[in-house]
């Protein structure tokens, strides 16, 4: 009478890589603004023109930007710059490593029109996130 034994074979997972891993820690810090009530596409207007550029000279031509987003974006930026002076960071090395604008939400009101129809009023809201860099 033969027996046989079953060979059990165990697969060994391989190493996940961890894409967040960072050998230095990043200089810097973020910041975000949400529920902003204005068009992303208004928004996006005035963030294209600090992406990029150095702390000072982002809040010079924010100063000076006749656009109602100016003020709340350059708020974010004072933001983003007293967490990584808190952190340690030389706020005059700093750049906008990165800014985005996404959709916040659509709040939708109703205006009445003719014949007893209502057509709805989309009221848009951005979602603004600011990543500042050495």
């Amino acid at each position: 009478m033969a027996t046989t034994a079953k060979k059990t074979t165990k697969k060994v997972a391989a190493p996940k890589k961890e894409a967040a891993a960072v050998s230095a820690e990043l200089k810097g810090a973020t910041a975000e603004l949400s529920g902003y009530a204005q068009s992303p596409r208004k928004v996006r207007l005035v963030t294209d023109l600090v992406k990029g550029k150095k702390l000072p000279e982002a809040f010079a031509s924010l100063s000076f930007l006749p656009k109602r987003a100016a003020l709340p974006i350059k708020k974010l930026l004072e933001s983003a710059a007293a967490s990584a002076k808190q952190k340690g960071d030389d706020i005059t090395k700093l750049r906008v490593a990165n800014i985005t604008v996404d959709n916040g939400g659509v709040m939708v009101r109703y205006m009445p029109r003719a014949m007893g129809r209502a057509t709805p009023i989309r009221r848009r809201r951005s979602l603004v996130r600011v990543t500042l860099a050495a």
